[in-house]
């Protein structure tokens, strides 16, 4: 009998499939993808990629980016209802209002965001580069949409006056200092890691602020042994594939219940019946792909 993974590998071939996950999908799912990284890598992957069809082990606003990018290829996302919470806490509507108010202003729109929210923004950023996008953008007034935490972040590191949304990542902003102060004193001397998704207060306690691709190649290149890592959990599998002998330590409640959704069996199901292919229409196809293809070209 063919198992789910040897028809998954069929099915890739007979399509010209590729699948690509994030990091904080489940170890099943980073095992059978094709690429695994954060959202930065993965978008530009998604727009290098000469495969016909995309699935993305992700949440709903990773595909849409996909689609965004490569908008003649099917883009599926395995399990349709894996959204993120923070997209949803800021739409283009709510965008439109704003710069009804404030025309003069920049907005600077996190990748976790919907398609509509993109085709409002002037520019879009992820975590590994909301530092250089909001440097970018001159003495202009910016709001940053629709992390309020990122957005202090990139305050903090450039000086900036940032209008500040008020979404955040439920994941990320239930870590707090009090927590990451217990995990020091349980593993002194561990080398603290954060994601600028994480609350001011929490980044404050960290050796190293980055998104998870800065993260695991800080832990590969550095001579430390042991890390305190304050993001989703789903991180460690990779963290400990690729740094054999270290020892990653995690507030085990991080847990993004949308990113595991995606299992072996959905994917399959996505790729023999086309389930979760993500539709946009021209309009948002058009007025997405300008805020995306600048960040992608800053970086």
């Amino acid at each position: 009998m063919v198992s789910v993974e040897e028809r998954i590998r069929q099915l890739k071939k007979e399509k010209n499939a590729v699948i690509l996950a994030h990091n904080y999908t489940s170890p099943e799912i980073q095992d059978l993808a094709d690429l695994v990284g954060d959202s930065l890598g993965l978008s530009i992957e998604a727009a290098r990629t000469a495969a016909d069809v995309i699935v993305f082990c992700g949440v709903s606003f990773m595909g849409e980016t996909a689609k965004i990018l490569s908008p003649d290829k099917t883009v599926l996302v395995p399990e349709p209802d894996a959204h993120c919470a923070m997209a949803a806490m800021c739409t283009g509507e709510q965008i439109k209002e704003f710069r009804s108010l404030q025309p003069d202003s920049i907005v600077v729109g996190y990748v976790n965001s919907t398609a509509e929210s993109k085709k409002e923004m002037d520019i879009c950023c992820t975590s590994s580069n909301v530092v250089k996008v909001v440097r970018s953008v001159g003495d202009r007034e910016v709001l940053l949409v629709p992390d309020m935490n990122l957005g202090a972040y990139a305050a903090s590191e450039t000086g900036m006056d940032i209008i500040l949304w008020r979404g955040f990542c439920p994941v990320h902003n239930c870590i707090t200092a009090a927590q990451v102060r217990g995990l020091k004193q349980e593993h002194p001397g561990a080398f603290v890691m954060a994601h600028p998704e994480c609350r001011a207060e929490v980044l404050e306690l960290a050796d190293h602020i980055g998104s998870t691709e800065s993260m695991l190649k800080m832990s590969i290149s550095s001579e430390k042994k042991e890390f305190i890592v304050l993001t989703e959990v789903g991180m460690r599998y990779r963290l400990e594939k690729e740094n054999p002998g270290k020892t990653f330590h995690f507030l085990e409640h991080a847990v993004c219940t949308a990113m595991k959704m995606a299992s072996p069996g959905s994917v399959l199901d996505s790729l023999e019946s086309g389930k979760g292919e993500i539709v946009l229409s021209e309009d948002v196809l058009d007025g997405a792909r300008g805020p995306v293809e600048k960040m992608i070209g800053l970086s």
